[in-house]
């Protein structure tokens, strides 16, 4: 299941066997049959570490999700609680419970908190009456999920907001963990780059996590060779542009979530021949999406332009394997032919797949809407234009376009125009409030606190410099072979991995200005090594850099990384960590006070 987990430079299966090794200790600790009642939002990080199969062999009999009243009927000893340290939730559990007592069932409760134990929770569940009833309250460890052979997450999706609105640290102190835990059995990382004030916080954290440690010595040979903690603030217009890469694109209209994406079923109904086609299904098509499978992981990082024509070679590929079976006339080479079948047959149902989300995206990305939206993007990041009220913004509000769109593209002209004069804030915030409701006040106050939309305070706009200084816009650039990260969004090379890419070679000191114009300090760190353990790298072998991006990451800066790390020359190999998978939706939707209403 998890074999494209370990095929990298870096075998990230160990953390996946390593989590699933506490999973089973902590369920061997509920003697008897149980049942698992799941916050439902852990169900999808959860399905990446352990299948049903695995559960089913520690006799988990039922699962249901939480939800206030009764719980569902079920004959078993145990009942435990899956659930993230949110007060809420042990209003529910709360309810739950209470509901079993008045029963009078026999049922042993258990609680597993999911990242960390909290008092608060703790306590709530005492004033409700209901702690003494839980046998073991525990807490299981899940901060870095391996996503695929070169990609960790932590899933944690309020993480931007609680840094930059609210003031909260606690994503920064699980991100400390998780990268002490990714030490613990990868080794200790010697070098420590950052920027941004989020990232200097990480660090600390994890230099004083490892002073309290002192006298336990690692003594894994490191695996990764530097670590760079990049905050997002730091580059606040990557994600607002639109992903031009194939998985950047799927993101940015269905959304993957969890490694998975659901489609609309009509393009993937087996239709015969003769048959009605009123029996259409209804259900969404949900496809999972990682470099397991061969094809998607030749495709995804390509710029959608390129897709065409490698989703055609492959298909004369495929079809000239099948017409090899003519030519088997010995026993010996049909039996070769019928060994490499299923092979040949997923990799044409793959194919089939694939042409059709090919389709369905194209059918976005040749609409005129798309075209214009992606010019205007293109012409705020190249600096035209971005200090005064854009035509384009006032008829998508006049037309009552979705308001994400309208917040996406006035962010972005504010933050390539390092702020809006007054008078055209002023303007654009009128008319969204005027056309989406008052409501959106609280949204327009958190885009500005987090610095997206904001007033010009100095008549100086550094984005020009920052532009040309790190070749954020590069003219031509080739979008089906390429020669330079700037392919992932035809034009814009995102700022957090050209700092990436400066600080393998030749260095940040190149860029001292630029970094001093960009939010936060930048730093670098040495951690010690215990003697014997520091690595004699071969002739020609490549280092390893884990990026960690706190706030979240793109598909495109994925595709952007995976690239650099490809290049003959690079000399570095990238394994990216983030707190969440974002694209700008899902990002703006975290800032937003009431996102349900008119975010769609």
């Amino acid at each position: 299941m998890a074999a494209h987990l370990s095929y990298g430079k870096v075998n990230l299966n160990i953390l996946r066997e390593a989590a699933r090794k506490d999973l089973r200790e902590f369920l061997d600790k509920c003697a008897g049959s149980k049942a698992i009642v799941w916050d439902e939002y852990l169900t999808g990080p959860f399905g990446l570490i352990a299948q049903y199969s695995l559960l089913k062999e520690h006799e988990v009999e039922k699962m249901f999700t939480l939800k206030s009243g009764r719980l569902p009927s079920a004959d078993v000893k145990n009942i435990i609680f899956f659930v993230r340290p949110r007060l809420e939730l042990m209003d529910i559990i709360a309810e739950n419970v209470q509901s079993e007592d008045k029963l009078h069932s026999s049922r042993d409760f258990h609680i597993l908190f999911v990242p960390r134990r909290s008092m608060l929770c703790e306590q709530r569940l005492k004033d409700q009456g209901v702690l003494g009833s839980f046998i073991n309250m525990d807490e299981y460890i899940l901060d870095l999920i391996p996503y695929d052979g070169d990609l960790l997450s932590m899933e944690y999706e309020s993480a931007f907001r609680e840094c930059y609105l609210e003031n909260d640290q606690t994503s920064l102190y699980h991100t400390a963990k998780g990268l002490m835990t990714l030490q613990a059995l990868y080794g200790t990382i010697p070098q420590i780059y950052g920027k941004g004030d989020c990232a200097r916080h990480v660090a600390n954290m994890m230099l004083r996590m490892k002073r309290e440690f002192a006298g336990i010595q690692n003594q894994i040979l490191p695996v990764f060779d530097t670590l760079l903690l990049l905050d997002r603030n730091v580059d606040l217009l990557t994600p607002l542009a639109t992903q031009l890469t194939y998985e950047g694109l799927i993101d940015e209209i269905y959304g993957i979530n969890n490694g998975y994406v659901k489609l609309p079923p009509e393009k993937f109904a087996q239709k015969k021949q003769g048959e009605a086609s009123k029996d259409l299904p209804t259900e969404p098509k949900k496809l999972q999406l990682n470099s397991a499978e061969e094809l998607y992981a030749e495709i995804r990082d390509k710029n959608f332009n390129a897709v065409g024509a490698a989703l055609s070679k492959k298909a004369k590929i495929i079809s000239a394997a099948f017409e090899e079976r003519h030519n088997a006339k010995t026993v010996g080479e049909i039996k070769q032919f019928v060994s490499q079948l299923p092979h040949m047959q997923a990799a044409r149902s793959s194919l089939a797949n694939h042409t059709s989300i090919a389709e369905l995206v194209k059918d976005i990305t040749t609409s005129e809407a798309f075209f214009d939206s992606l010019t205007v993007e293109q012409e705020f990041m190249t600096g035209v234009d971005t200090d005064k009220v854009n035509t384009y913004i006032e008829d998508c509000i006049a037309q009552k376009d979705p308001l994400i769109k309208i917040l996406r593209l006035v962010c972005m002209q504010s933050v390539c125009n390092n702020g809006l004069k007054q008078k055209v804030l002023d303007y654009y915030k009128r008319e969204i409030l005027q056309t989406y409701g008052y409501e959106h006040l609280l949204t327009l106050h958190n885009l500005e606190k987090a610095g997206l939309l904001k007033p010009q305070t100095s008549s100086r706009n550094n984005y020009p410099t920052i532009r040309k200084t790190l070749k954020l816009w590069m003219e031509d650039a080739n979008e089906q072979n390429p020669n330079d990260i700037s392919y992932v969004y035809s034009g814009y090379a995102p700022l957090s991995i050209r700092l990436t890419q400066v600080l393998a070679r030749p260095g940040w000191r190149s860029i001292e200005e630029v970094l001093k114009m960009l939010p936060g300090p930048h730093f670098e760190e040495r951690q010690q090594l215990p003697s014997g353990l520091h690595k004699k790298r071969q002739q020609g072998e490549n280092r390893t850099t884990l990026v960690f991006f706190l706030g979240g990451v793109t598909y495109a800066e994925i595709a952007a990384l995976r690239f650099l790390s490809q290049m003959e020359d690079s000399g570095m190999e990238y394994i990216i960590a983030t707190t969440k998978l974002i694209n700008g939706t899902t990002w703006i939707k975290t800032l937003m006070d009431r996102p349900e209403s008119h975010a769609a």
